[in-house]
């Protein structure tokens, strides 16, 4: 029986995977559109592509220290714009909860406020025999993607070294990792959101709505930690490193080229440049990538450039999964800097053949790097250490400050941000006759739409002939290099509108006999419905990446970002294209309305607001507003895709639409709770 079972369950699968062949378009018949899939991810790094080329062409001839010095003073303004602006400064309210005496050394378990009620777990590892008198070197440690921190023997071994050779050491939790997870479940142990790089991304994809970043947060922290060792009368001042691998030399990198008083810095599997980023594994998650970093002119080379010349230190290995053909090329730009100030050899890069890995030769060039840039003179060579055990690394009470002590979290500081943007919002809306044509002038810009230049000629490539209509397959020219494939439900008898059906599954989605489609084709409408970039035949792609939450890429979503554009923004424009493609080849039409579900609403809502042809706009099971998910914990991931980072400083999706335009059916609410959208082992893969 099983068998049987099993039998005509794989008969209809095989069956449904045939009927939905009937209406693609381009798959398996347009060998040139092979890689559809792909499309959306191929504009946008061609996107990208273009604008390193022009950052390229603007240094290439700088060569003179004013010249480089007039470059570093953009790079740190345009930093400074984009993460910022940070917080006032405010106490510290620092306190030593343990102090752990280990021969050699001791360690002081210390927890701070980096914000007001936001507290960071730290250990400051000092060295036996350190004076109260300001002559110590101090490095700063950042943590990698471990789930423990700083706490991991891999980081445990590399902070000990570093003590053993005289250097005070401070490490502290990432958000999001070691003793800071703010997804902690007591009862499971572990975060119910995933690993760190999901810790990171869930809160920092909602942080990207309100014009915050998660890198904004987490660089603050390390400033902050400058702010902390400065209070000790151990360290001194002029002689601060920083150092830390993987996503800790994402944060040593960052930290450094905000914080000048940090001398030395040596981030360890991480630089490259995102060309090769962006052709190898794609953008990671969310505080590696920069609102508009690439748009407004910047790469991976500009976090060190802007410190030069102090010294800094390239750590990287030949099989790392950030590229080293792109390390390469960035070691040759940063090193015409130094040459041009006449300091050389207060840069280097130091490379081994290993994996994403701490290696042996690269650990050892590393002491040496800070031996000789903090003036600590003595052996390089790296030692076998006696790690502390669990017990002795832990700072809070219960293993986690949210149950020990309570913190503010990324999202908690966000959804304040939040709620102060909406009652400027709500001002605003006080006035719509001046409010929602600059709202809809912000959506334009701050989605980066594009309009369409000229009506494209569509391909036919066939048709289906049913009772009473029939369907015409086509495919039009998109925004970049790819088309968009489209079904066109002819009525026999025709009201002379048109419908434009936008499926969050795409076109195929209720194509068939009975399905929603058929039934506006009885009442005399002509149905065009598109696969628009990811969905369906253009969709969705090969690119998962590290904040892969639930079948849906947060990924790609920072990938358009770093553009300056959105996915909305994108589709939004393609949308607005194909409606000029059925007026002028397929009409003419008297009105045309959209209509449109789920994840796909926010597309439909930025079409109509940029195209007076969409006359109706019929929204099902959508989202209601941008604020709704910036403002719930526990928001749906897919809704993500279609937001528009930076949209809740000037608008939000109620703003785009006059009231008479717009029917809405079945409202969703994008919150739910931890059982509905998180397995036991996070999010559902």
């Amino acid at each position: 029986m099983r068998k049987t079972g099993l039998f005509f369950f794989l008969l209809a699968v095989f069956f449904s995977a045939t009927a939905q062949k009937e209406y693609d378009v381009i798959t398996d018949k347009w060998l040139v559109h092979s890689d559809a899939p792909n499309s959306l991810y191929r504009h946008i790094t061609s996107l990208a592509y273009q604008m390193l080329d022009e950052r390229a062409e603007r240094t290439a001839y700088i060569s003179s220290p004013a010249g480089w010095k007039q470059r570093q003073k953009e790079i740190k303004e345009t930093l400074l714009d984009i993460v910022g602006p940070f917080p006032e400064k405010s106490p510290l309210n620092a306190r030593i909860v343990k102090k752990i005496e280990k021969e050699g050394f001791r360690v002081e378990h210390i927890i701070f406020e980096s914000q007001p009620g936001f507290r960071v777990t730290s250990s400051l590892f000092i060295p036996e025999g350190v004076r109260r008198n300001r002559n110590t070197p101090a490095v700063i440690y950042c943590s990698g993607h471990s789930a423990e921190g700083y706490r991991s023997e891999v980081y445990q071994h590399v902070i000990l070294n570093l003590v053993k050779k005289g250097f005070i050491v401070f490490a502290f939790d990432p958000v999001g990792q070691g003793e800071r997870l703010e997804y902690f479940n007591p009862e499971q142990g572990k975060s119910v959101i995933g690993g760190p790089t999901k810790e990171h991304s869930y809160p920092g994809s909602q942080a990207f709505l309100t014009g915050f970043s998660q890198a904004r947060f987490m660089i603050w922290d390390g400033i902050r930690a400058v702010d902390y060792l400065l209070t000790r009368p151990e360290v001194d001042p002029e002689r601060i490193g920083i150092t830390g691998r993987s996503g800790g030399g994402t944060q040593s990198a960052c930290i450094a080229a905000f914080d000048e008083r940090i001398l030395a810095a040596a981030p360890e599997n991480y630089i490259t440049n995102y060309k090769r980023l962006l052709q190898s594994i794609g953008p990671q998650d969310a505080e590696q990538n920069l609102f508009n970093f690439l748009s407004r002119g910047l790469d991976h080379a500009d976090f060190l450039i802007v410190r030069a010349p102090k010294p800094a230190m390239m750590i990287t290995t030949t099989g790392d999964m950030f590229s080293i053909q792109g390390a390469m090329e960035t070691e040759a730009e940063i090193r015409r800097v130094y040459e041009s100030y006449g300091m050389p050899g207060n840069f280097s890069r130091v490379e081994d053949e290993a994996a994403h890995a701490s290696t042996l030769k690269n650990r050892e060039a590393m002491y040496a790097f800070f031996r000789k840039h903090l003036n600590n003179p003595g052996n390089t060579d790296d030692e076998e250490v006696e790690r502390l055990t669990k017990e002795e690394m832990q700072v809070t009470a219960t293993g986690q400050i949210s149950t020990s002590t309570g913190s503010e979290t990324v999202f908690s500081i966000n959804r304040k941000e939040c709620e102060r943007l909406e009652e400027i919002l709500v001002e605003k809306r006080k006035d719509p006759s001046v409010f929602m044509p600059a709202a809809a002038i912000a959506a334009k810009k701050l989605s980066g739409y594009r309009e369409p230049r000229e009506t494209q000629k569509p391909v036919f490539t066939g048709r289906i002939v049913r009772e009473n209509y029939t369907v015409d397959r086509y495919f039009v020219k998109g925004e970049g290099d790819y088309v968009i494939p489209y079904l066109l439900f002819i009525p026999g008898k025709s009201s002379g509108n048109l419908l434009v059906y936008l499926h969050p599954s795409g076109k195929a989605a209720e194509a068939g006999p009975g399905g929603e489609i058929e039934k506006s084709v009885m009442k005399g409408l002509t149905v065009m419905a598109p696969d628009m970039p990811g969905t369906g035949e253009l969709g969705p792609g090969k690119l998962r990446g590290d904040a892969y939450f639930s079948g849906v890429s947060h990924n790609l979503w920072y990938a358009a970002m770093i553009t300056g554009r959105s996915i909305t923004g994108i589709l939004a424009g393609d949308l607005v294209a194909i409606v000029k493609t059925a007026r002028q080849y397929h009409g003419p039409f008297k009105e045309v309305f959209g209509i449109t579900r789920g994840t796909m609403t926010p597309v439909m809502l930025h079409a109509s607001a940029f195209c007076n042809e969409i006359t109706k706009v019929i929204l099902a099971d959508s989202v209601k507003t941008y604020y709704s998910i910036a403002a719930d914990r526990f928001y749906d991931p897919h809704f993500i895709m279609t937001a528009v980072p930076g949209a809740l400083k000037e608008y939000d999706l109620c703003d785009l639409v006059a009231e008479g335009k717009l029917l809405i059916l079945n409202e969703k609410d994008t919150s739910a709770s931890a059982a509905s959208v998180f397995g036991d082992d996070g999010f559902l893969e």
